[in-house]
């Protein structure tokens, strides 16, 4: 692991950020994409976020973040924002989450899998190419 700005991973964090927020709002009416694609989308952000300061090794970021998400999904059945103090409507309320789910520990599981599919696919592709 090494410190390690990257602009391309930025702009993609950036992207991914401003579907999720239009998820949150403008689709927040269509249940599916509410309720699993923004879950799915998340662990992409998450991933694109750390790789646009740190240079660290696909699978193990990909694990890390899966873990990651299922401790936040598991703060949210033990009430956790609520236990800190914050209330409906606060930031980190939100951030943390309020409902436990078992799905959302689905959604975020299969995030993790195209993630690594698309790690592989791409890693396959640059090899490739250097042996071309």
């Amino acid at each position: 692991m090494e410190f390690k700005f990257s602009l391309k991973y930025l702009l993609l964090t950036i992207f991914i950020f401003l579907i999720e927020v239009l998820i949150a709002t403008k689709l927040a009416h269509i249940f599916f994409i509410r309720a699993y694609l923004g879950d799915v989308i998340v662990v992409m952000l998450l991933y694109t976020f750390v790789r646009t300061f740190i240079k660290i090794h696909d699978e193990k970021l990909i694990l890390g973040i899966l873990i990651f998400s299922c401790l936040v999904e598991f703060a949210q059945y033990f009430k956790v924002a609520e236990k800190l103090g914050f209330r409906p409507g606060d930031l980190m309320y939100t951030v943390i989450g309020n409902s436990f789910s078992w799905i959302d520990i689905l959604c975020y599981a299969a995030g993790c899998l195209l993630l690594f599919i698309g790690v592989k696919l791409n890693s396959g592709k640059n090899r490739q190419t250097i042996a071309d």
